[in-house]
């Protein structure tokens, strides 16, 4: 069991936004994490790789949770579950992976919404928290994210969180089965220090 919830309440991650609160997946969150999954299946898979035929069983759960903790473990990414503050509702999920220190100082935003939550609000606020979570706590330098051409609310939304669309990468990324041109954005972090921790980690 210990294995299953390695990421504990006392461990102090939770990220607090307009709306939204994110903090790392849990053992317990796997029905409800589910749930939210297959109902909106055909609302994330054109934007996604493709799913694994196991990939909404509890084993596949547990695998990815192993995963999460030693990515953290290691500061090489920070995957978080996005919950509606006003009833704790599991909206969807936003990682900042592919840190890079030393010249770089960078990392990737990815994100998912569930298709009940889609453009409410909550996949903004969290970008935007984790954003701050990314310059402020981690005093990264820059953050990169990524959309499929025609994926025009992501595009949007990168926008409206502050990022600037970079350039076109040609086969980007394989999504749903196929590789993809992917528009690539950037910011870069406004500060120019860290003054401390905004959010305890």
């Amino acid at each position: 069991m210990a294995l299953l919830d390695w990421i504990a309440p006392e461990s102090g991650l939770r990220l607090e936004g307009e709306g939204v609160i994110l903090r790392p997946p849990r053992a317990s969150d796997f029905q409800e994490w589910r749930d939210l999954r297959e109902k909106s299946r055909a609302f994330l898979q054109p934007w996604e790789p493709t799913w694994p035929g196991d990939d909404l069983t509890r084993d596949a759960f547990r695998r990815r949770l192993t995963a999460y903790s030693r990515d953290m473990a290691a500061g090489v990414s920070y995957p978080l579950f996005v919950f509606r503050s006003s009833d704790g509702a599991l909206t969807g999920g936003i990682t900042l992976s592919n840190i890079r220190r030393g010249v770089a100082q960078m990392g990737t935003v990815g994100y998912w919404c569930g298709v009940s939550y889609a453009r409410q609000g909550q996949t903004l606020a969290a970008v935007r928290t984790l954003t701050l979570f990314a310059f402020r706590t981690l005093a990264l330098h820059r953050l990169e994210a990524a959309c499929v051409p025609h994926n025009q609310a992501s595009r949007k939304l990168l926008v409206r969180a502050g990022f600037s669309e970079e350039g076109l990468a040609r086969a980007y990324l394989k999504i749903n089965g196929a590789w993809h041109d992917h528009v690539l954005f950037g910011q870069v972090s406004p500060l120019k220090a860290a003054h401390g921790p905004e959010f305890s980690a």
